[in-house]
């Protein structure tokens, strides 16, 4: 009990140090606590949707493809009208009715703008039935009673300030057909952000599926009493095989596994961020009991004089790491909830609604967040403790301080040198592997010893860089630069640990803008060597292109060529009898000279003719296939073909890496026409000189259909460009955590420093040193320090990021390129957290009272 009160009497007495500690602690958790309130909530709000529209028993086709995958033709499966009567039939059933759904479709405004989402969730065009009532109540209007009428969902509308009695034209490989609105209606349950709109059950037959009389599912309740599986076993007796059924259960797990992946990947990502975050905060909770230690050096050694053992002072220390832990964890599970309603807030706005009502904060989150975050904090605590204990009582004579421990120093050093050396070994040998796999591996371990490395023989670099610093940086501001550096230098392990914090999350970024800037340069470079093609035309959400819309391309002017880009299903069988299931990219013989693959063996040219085609060196080489070997080739959904080889493409590329092709004639051949899959994309070259007049006009060709757009080459480069680059934001805005912990270690530092120096500072005021001057060399102190971190965290990163680029060029991502801007703006952006880092230190320094501060003791 003596030892809790004497820890709470100190945490109490340094509850300002205290502060900065707990927030990073409070930071850390918070991002823990939100990451898994959010994907809990958003887990909840998928399982309300599933179990809403979900049917006791679901019939579909055998073949059917996923919830979250589209037919590649276009359409979906079907089942005829005669199998709602068979399910009708069975005993148990209480009711049966076909369904009609699509998500292949794209459904615009009378301004030809899509009304889909934004956010990657679908279009979903159904029929309105009775089952639909689950899920959905009209809020406004009727629904559809014709085939000039249809239903939108109330999110949608009011997204696109869409009202009844207004037109909506649906874009499907049928046809496009307006309707205009009858109805609004509203989801009972949070729409995740899909757009919803309703026919009668007719139009829907015909225009999404091209036949009335067609139903993609059909749905069965059960009677009272009746088990959901029982009445799945009696349906499947009743129709047989070639159909797939799944009890309300089973839909809603295979709803779930379709988001699945999506959820995981944020939800991982999102903890690992955290966990960097927790890194760099041990650094700075390191450095808070380290100084507080140091500064209670008389105070221990009265305490060591008067009986405590070297027990009591540890477990002192480590109760003060306690409670910081305790109240930073409480406060950051608060802050956790705080974060994930801000989270739902922003994939609001970006078109993925999420309701607070189904805000869900299980028990094992706050109880995680704050296990988590008191084991963190007592851990980092224990080295500062160890050396608390072992303050002899003769440190109460002395001023302050404890006697360096040089023999610790020396094995800290040969400690670092020796982690350092065998990480930059570990990155060299991942730069000469001949697989990325096994690359990976080395450079996973080059990463985290040298990291390791780094962080242990900071405080030997320190005296180097720093001093290196003082001259380009310092030297200009004469002696109060001179001061700063020295302050800097007085302490090397303290200097080292605050510029770690820094250095660990400028390390991922410089790392992560060299592998950005270098898959970005590759394939510029690999775009200019391979594609020739002057346009391409593609869909922004993974739609096919309908029939009218490549009428429209087809007949834009100035073209010399279109070329089709099918991707054909099919299970593949060698010579040697050996099957994989595969896919055929079927393209027009012009496809050839749009994208100009080399061949190992043979002429591509000949893969286009009749009953031929080509494949990788991969497959070549793994199954002993060569020119003038015949595959056979089972097309999905239609009938077994013996394809001749005729060429060999290299798999040195990315482009089309490993395709085999051939004519979209020889695979119309062995495919009904309803089984053929639309193109995915299209290429066009323009004829010669005319290429400016052709793109404008494919534009506006295609300005009806908005689901497509047009890019050439540079377009398409910016594109990717774009798309890195978002997603390098979106990681840069989570390393932020992070730095901004590092930032919260500099103001720690500094502030505890001036405390500790409270009597030097009151005598250099003493003699002539002005307050304007005082906080200069803090602010200056400050920098150097940051620039330190900043240092070895980006010459860190650009080793990181050169290994990496190097097993990225095994996968066909050659070209090295180091954003040098990039750099130098970080670099110089650190100077600037520095300065930042210091405001409040040097205010409070400049403030001190000088005849105070002389007689502090």
């Amino acid at each position: 009990m003596t030892v809790f009160k004497t820890s709470l009497r100190s945490f109490l007495a340094h509850k300002g140090r205290m502060a900065l500690s707990a927030v990073a602690v409070l930071l850390s958790v918070a991002f823990v606590c939100g990451t898994l309130v959010f994907s809990d909530t958003m887990n909840t709000t998928f399982d309300k949707l599933f179990a809403s529209t979900a049917s006791d028993v679901t019939v579909s086709p055998s073949s059917a493809a996923g919830n979250d995958e589209l037919p590649q033709n276009g359409r979906p499966e079907t089942l005829p009208a005669s199998v709602v009567a068979q399910v009708r039939g069975v005993e148990g059933v209480k009711a049966a009715q076909g369904r009609v759904f699509s998500t292949s479709v794209t459904v615009v405004d009378s301004r030809d703008e899509n009304v889909g989402p934004t956010s990657g969730a679908p279009t979903i065009a159904a029929d309105w039935s009775a089952d639909e009532l689950r899920s959905m109540e009209i809020a406004s209007g009727h629904e559809p009673r014709g085939p000039t009428e249809v239903m939108v969902d109330g999110g949608t509308a009011e997204k696109h300030h869409l009202k009844i009695g207004d037109e909506l034209r649906t874009i499907a490989v049928t046809g496009d057909f307006t309707a205009k609105i009858s109805g609004i209606v509203d989801f009972k349950v949070t729409n995740p952000g899909a757009t919803l709109v309703y026919f009668e059950t007719a139009t829907a037959q015909r225009e999404l599926l091209g036949k009335e009389g067609l139903f993609t599912q059909v749905t069965a309740d059960a009677a009272p009493g009746v088990d959901d599986d029982a009445l799945k076993a009696g349906i499947a007796a009743e129709l047989g095989s070639g159909y797939k059924l799944q009890t309300a259960a089973e839909s809603a797990d295979a709803g779930r596994e379709d988001v699945a992946g999506f959820l995981d990947v944020m939800k991982y990502a999102m903890l690992g961020f955290a966990g960097i975050a927790f890194l760099v905060g041990i650094f700075l909770i390191v450095n808070t009991f380290s100084m507080l230690v140091a500064q209670r050096t008389r105070e221990i050694g009265l305490l060591r004089a008067i009986g405590s053992s070297r027990r009591q002072i540890n477990r002192s220390v480590l109760v003060e790491a306690l409670l910081l832990g305790v109240f930073g964890s409480i406060a950051g599970v608060a802050a956790g909830v705080g974060l994930a309603v801000g989270l739902m807030q922003l994939m609001s706005s970006m078109g993925m609604e999420l309701s607070t009502q189904d805000l869900t904060v299980r028990w094992t989150t706050p109880v995680v967040g704050v296990v988590l975050g008191v084991v963190v904090t007592v851990v980092a605590a224990f080295v500062p403790a160890r050396r608390a204990s072992k303050v002899s009582p003769m440190a109460a004579l002395r001023d302050a301080g404890t006697p360096a421990d040089g023999k610790a120093g020396a094995v800290r050093a040969g400690l670092g040198l020796l982690l350092t050396a065998a990480g930059g070994a570990a990155l060299w040998t991942a730069t000469q592997a001949e697989k990325a796999g096994a690359g990976s591996l080395w450079l996973g371990l080059g990463v985290v010893l040298s990291l390791l490395g780094l962080v242990v023989i900071g405080p030997l670099l320190s005296g180097v860089v720093v001093r290196a610093l003082g001259v380009v940086v310092l030297r200009v501001f004469g002696p109060v630069g001179r001061m700063a550096e020295r302050n800097a230098l007085r302490n090397p392990r303290r200097t080292g640990a605050t510029g770690a914090a820094l250095m660990i999350g400028l390390a991922l970024v410089a790392c992560l803008s060299v592998v950005g800037s270098s898959m970005v340069a590759s394939a510029t470079e690999e775009l200019d060597r391979t594609v020739g093609a002057d346009f391409i035309v593609e869909s922004t959400n993974r739609q096919p292109v309908v029939p009218q819309a490549l009428a429209a391309v087809e007949k834009a002017a100035g073209l010399d060529h279109v070329t089709e880009y099918k991707w054909v299903e099919a299970v593949v069988t060698d010579p040697r009898g050996k099957s994989a299931e595969l896919g055929l990219v079927a393209a027009d013989p012009t496809y050839a000279q749009d994208v100009r693959r080399v061949t190992t063996a043979g002429e591509l040219s000949a893969a286009y003719g009749p009953g031929a085609m080509s494949v990788g060196s991969t497959y070549a080489a793994e199954h002993g296939v060569k020119v003038g070997d015949t595959l056979t080739v089972a097309f999905k959904g239609g009938e077994k073909a013996r394809l001749r080889v005729a060429a060999v493409t290299s798999d040195d590329s990315n482009i089309d890496k490993g395709v085999m092709y051939t004519n979209i004639t020889t695979a119309a051949r062995f495919l009904a026409p309803d089984r053929m899959p639309k193109s995915m994309i299209v290429f066009a070259t323009a004829k010669d000189g005319q290429e400016d007049a052709a793109y404008e006009s494919l534009k506006k060709a295609l300005a009806p259909y908005p689901q497509y757009k047009v890019a050439d080459q540079a377009d398409y480069k910016k594109q990717l460009q774009d798309q890195i680059g978002q997603l390098l934001n979106m990681v840069y805005g989570l390393l932020a955590l992070a730095i901004i912990v590092a930032v919260l270690g500099v103001v720690n530092t500094l502030a505890l420093s001036v405390v500790e120096r409270t009597r030097e500072i009151g005598l250099m005021r003493a003699i002539g040193l002005s307050r304007r001057q005082l906080r200069r060399m803090i602010r200056l102190e400050s920098v150097v320090i940051a620039l330190f971190g900043a240092l070895l965290g980006l010459a860190l990163g650009l080793g990181w990021g050169t290994a990496a680029q190097q097993l990225l060029a095994l996968e066909g991502l050659g070209v090295l390129d180091i954003p040098w801007p990039t750099i130098l703006t970080v670099f110089v952006g650190s100077a600037f957290v520095g300065l930042f880092a210091a405001l409040v230190p040097a205010f409070r320094a400049g403030r001190m009272n000088v005849l105070n501060a002389i007689a502090t003791d």
